[in-house]
């Protein structure tokens, strides 16, 4: 709902809420994301840490905003009308724009596809903007004929084992980018193939 449509003090409310997400973030990329405390994110606002339970149940919470913002984003990212119709193409544009999402925020890269927060599950109404995320590039892999789970599985490996080999060993530059029309091709050649003789 938009700010303008609440009132005075429900306006003011989500406004701090959103204060804390901000220094939530803030932290989480200074430190990594597993190294948010309630402690440094209360003091960015300056609040005591008590107090952020007036916006927050948990610290889990906090990670759990955070997620469903992470996913927010990256649903915007995904491949869409105005982008190219052939299959090859189409899967290297997006592979490139998950590339640039994940190197423009390496803690939130760290919250939506690493184990990088221990104990954190995320709510079920954060985990079904996941589900939109993940039935959507289900829709763009049938599009190109790649239908069985193994060959979801295999561009899903392709492509988290590419983007963490670039976070891991230089987020700012593109060595592993770089083999994206390489990757994509290879993939499509060999499941093509592979479709054929199934």
């Amino acid at each position: 709902m938009p700010l303008g449509t609440l009132d005075r003090r429900t306006r003011i409310r989500a406004t701090r809420r959103q204060e804390v997400l901000d220094a939530a973030w803030e932290v989480a990329r200074e430190r990594g994301i597993a190294g948010l405390t309630l402690r440094e994110v209360a003091a960015r606002v300056g609040m005591r840490a008590p107090s952020l339970y007036e916006y927050f149940d948990s610290k889990e919470s906090i990670y759990d905003a955070m997620f469903a913002a992470g996913y927010e984003a990256f649903l915007e990212i995904l491949p869409g009308e105005n982008d190219p119709t052939d299959a090859q193409a189409r899967a290297s544009l997006w592979l490139r724009r998950f590339f640039a999402f994940c190197r423009a925020d390496v803690a939130r890269y760290q919250l939506l596809f690493q184990p990088a927060v221990p104990g954190f599950h995320p709510s079920d109404e954060s985990m079904q903007l996941a589900g939109r995320a993940l039935a959507a590039l289900d829709l763009e892999m049938a599009a190109i004929g790649i239908r069985r789970s193994a060959a979801k599985d295999l561009w899903t490996a392709l492509v988290t084992g590419m983007v963490n080999q670039q976070i891991a060993n230089g987020p700012a530059g593109d060595r592993w980018e770089r083999l994206t029309d390489e990757a994509v091709a290879m993939f499509i050649d060999f499941m093509e193939r592979r479709e054929e003789l199934g």
